[in-house]
């Protein structure tokens, strides 16, 4: 079952054909990241009429790659939610639009579940149950993914904490923008800390040893009181101390998570997975506990539409097609137990 995938559901437009949900027989990504750069976010108007200029071309060069024609598929997906309501009704439209067109079902992707199973395009033989650590601009959370009664299909996602208030990526992008490493704050906030001392400033680590939960906001307003009131410290200690305090707590709530439920492994997932430091860390526990750690490479962390057709495999085989009138929801949420 060949699937041709459409994702935009932020800044990225991206397309893709997925072969039967594990092989990717192309994967076409268009980043926005300089044109939102000058503004220091993403400004959603521009992101979607961006997504309109792009997309046509983006999936055509999918299509080229995977040497198809939309006469040689068997459905078309599109991430439906959770996003930017402009960047998703281009995608959404669009989809509608070639399904139509080729006479092929229809199927709605949530772009949550989406990053769960794009641990299967690299690790097809995925061992369930798994804590999942999803981290990225828009969300933290940490969800033990696990077989259905069977043993197999539907799957069931369990949610065990999630962030109160800023994620992990979006505090990372605050602070970056504060210190002045632009946008978007997890590359360069890296770059510096790999060159500064992560025990320069004790900033705090938030929930830390209380349940599943995550709070980044009072972490970042310790790094803007403390540069305020020490100007002196060099950038590169505060970037490093300031990826110190994030990591350690996603990492002692997943390892302690895993435990709990007696996962099989971690697996990470969304922008944040590509810190080099978060990377590292969940391997080292993982070996220490016996436990598999799932790393994705850093294509597959970043949104991707690979993702959004191994999901639409799944969906097509769970729940059959989606209606034509599903609807584009900024809000959604992820299909929980």
């Amino acid at each position: 079952m060949k699937i041709l995938a459409i994702e935009t559901s932020c800044d990225e437009t991206a397309a893709a054909v997925v072969e039967d949900g594990r092989d990717v027989l192309s994967s076409v990504v268009t980043s926005q990241v300089d044109v939102h750069s000058r503004y220091g976010g993403v400004v959603p108007e521009v992101a979607s009429r961006a997504h309109v200029e792009l997309l046509t071309p983006v999936v055509a060069e999918a299509l080229l790659e995977a040497g198809l024609t939309g006469w040689d598929l068997d459905a078309v997906a599109a991430t439906t939610g959770p996003g930017l309501i402009g960047s998703l009704l281009v995608g959404v439209s669009a989809a509608k639009g070639y399904a139509l067109a080729w006479g092929l079902p229809f199927v709605g992707v949530n772009h949550l579940e989406a990053h769960l199973h794009a641990a299967f395009l690299e690790e097809p033989s995925l061992n369930l149950p798994v804590v999942v650590l999803l981290v990225s601009g828009g969300h933290t959370m940490l969800i033990s993914m696990e077989s259905g009664a069977d043993g197999g299909f539907p799957f069931v996602y369990r949610l065990l904490g999630q962030t109160i208030d800023d994620a992990a990526g979006e505090a990372f992008d605050k602070v970056a923008r504060f210190l002045g490493l632009g946008y978007p704050g997890g590359p360069p906030i890296d770059r510096e800390a790999a060159k500064g001392d992560a025990t320069a400033v004790a900033f705090p680590r938030g929930l830390r040893g209380e349940g599943y939960d995550f709070s980044f906001s009072g972490l970042k307003t310790s790094v803007i009181t403390y540069v305020r009131k020490h100007p002196e410290t060099p950038v590169r200690d505060i970037a490093a101390s300031f990826r110190e305090a994030v990591v350690d707590v996603l990492v002692e709530k997943s390892r302690r998570a895993a435990r709990d439920v007696g996962a099989k492994g971690i697996c990470l997932g969304g922008g944040v997975a590509a810190n080099a430091l978060l990377r590292e860390r969940v391997t080292a526990v993982c070996e220490e506990d016996g436990l598999q750690a799932f790393i994705p490479s850093l294509v597959m962390c970043t949104d991707n539409a690979a993702m959004i057709g191994a999901t639409a495999w799944y969906r097509l085989r769970t729940d059959g097609p989606s209606p034509l009138d599903t609807p584009a929801n900024p809000n959604l949420h992820l299909p929980l137990l």
